[in-house]
């Protein structure tokens, strides 16, 4: 990875000569939305708890300033969708995200078949909104979960219980043709069978796609100072295939490490991720990685909302800088392309990279003979192996 160097005020860094993209990949959206209710124990994302107040009018105008400072990096450029991530979105009034996405057709090509997403916490108060939401424009939601068990949920230190996940989730099915469940396994106490009971569960709410992922500690959150105790890992791993196995017979695709979508519902935002697309990043925080003719930008935000406020006054919304060595892009697009059960068509790297596949056949080779990878004309792709152990197949690109 690059390594992030902060300048001020933020300028673009000085063009490689090493690099020539013929064509710039899809670009997609990221807009962060800081806050929540209260900060779970688990968490290491840039979120903050809100108070009894969160200053929308001044975080709308900032959001929006934000992308017009951006605009000259993305001219002419469709944004193929648009992701509210968080923090907890939801948090934000109707009225809010109506005047965000309006804004952001005005300022940039919006696609008229955009995927915008909206991530929401299933209490009470956030599902009420979720008519509000869908009218505004939002097409997909994405519902966090993590469990339908209540005692889970109070080792998690979620806010809503097993009841307001469930009736958010039926709420979700009648305004939103698609959406997500975000549900965690590993967790404090739980076996085999209460990691599958909230598969059922969720299967019986009809989501159209889902995301599992083992609860990890990480450091800096109050699960690492205080670490619970969690199943072993043959349990989890024991867990990780009986979900897969179960949704496999649901007709749920594993067509990424931790998400599983029905057919055609796959989210086309992350999708662009891990297919090494482009995204702008908008609000505190947000990370941008931007493809120009012949360098890729990487950005990020001021963190904290305050810092971010304020330097969106004095029209500095960017807190760190840096041009990715183009010795880094083919681990970096591997890193992403490798995530997906399917892989990548060969053209692909070239065209993310602006470096020839040949730059790294021995390596390809390499984990074809080790069983990681298939390596064909039309698809590179990890095996079930490769997906398995897929930290050992990216180590032989390093």
């Amino acid at each position: 990875m690059a390594k992030t160097i902060p300048i001020f005020p933020a300028s673009p860094a000085a063009p490689s000569a090493e690099l020539e993209f013929r064509v710039s990949p899809p670009l997609a959206l990221y807009v962060h939305v800081p806050w929540c209710v209260q900060k779970c124990p688990y968490c290491d994302f840039n979120s903050h708890e809100a108070g009894e107040t969160i200053p929308e009018r001044a975080y709308v105008d900032a959001l929006i300033a934000d992308l017009q400072s951006a605009l000259p990096l993305i001219w002419g450029r469709p944004v193929v969708s648009v992701f509210f991530g968080g923090g907890t979105p939801s948090l934000l009034s109707p009225a809010a995200i109506d005047e965000l996405l309006a804004a952001f057709r005005a300022l940039a090509m919006l696609a008229p078949d955009a995927e915008i997403t909206l991530e929401a916490n299933p209490g009470t108060v956030e599902a009420g909104k979720f008519a509000g939401f869908r009218a505004a424009g939002v097409n997909r939601l994405s519902l966090g979960i993590q469990s339908f068990n209540d005692a889970h949920l109070q080792a998690l230190g979620r806010i809503h219980d097993a009841e307001e996940a469930k009736r958010a989730a039926r709420l979700a099915s009648q305004h939103f043709d698609t959406f997500n469940l975000d549900l965690m396994y590993g967790l404090p106490g739980q076996t085999q069978a209460q990691a599958l009971a909230d598969i059922e569960t969720a299967l019986s709410l009809s989501p159209t796609h889902l995301s599992c992922y083992q609860l990890t500690l990480e450091p800096n959150t109050r699960f690492a100072a205080f670490p619970p105790e969690l199943p072993e890992g043959d349990l989890c791993a024991d867990m990780q295939e009986a979900i897969e196995a179960r949704l496999a017979v649901a007709g749920f695709s594993n067509y990424e490490t931790s998400a599983f979508a029905l057919p055609n519902r796959q989210c086309k935002h992350n999708l662009n991720y891990w297919f090494f697309g482009d995204y702008l990043g908008i609000g505190a925080g947000a990370h941008s990685k931007l493809t120009l003719h012949d360098r890729v930008l990487r950005q990020m935000r001021h963190k904290h909302p305050k810092a971010y406020l304020d330097n969106i006054r004095s029209g500095n919304a960017v807190q760190e800088h840096n041009e990715v060595a183009p010795a880094s892009l083919p681990f970096e697009f591997l890193m992403n392309a490798l995530r997906l059960a399917d892989g990548f068509h060969p053209s692909l790297f070239e065209a993310r990279t602006a470096q020839p596949l040949g730059r790294i056949l021995p390596q390809l080779k390499a984990s074809e003979a080790a069983g990681l990878l298939a390596v064909g004309p039309e698809k590179i792709a990890p095996t079930a192996k490769g997906r398995r152990f897929l930290n050992v197949l990216l180590e032989k690109f390093l």
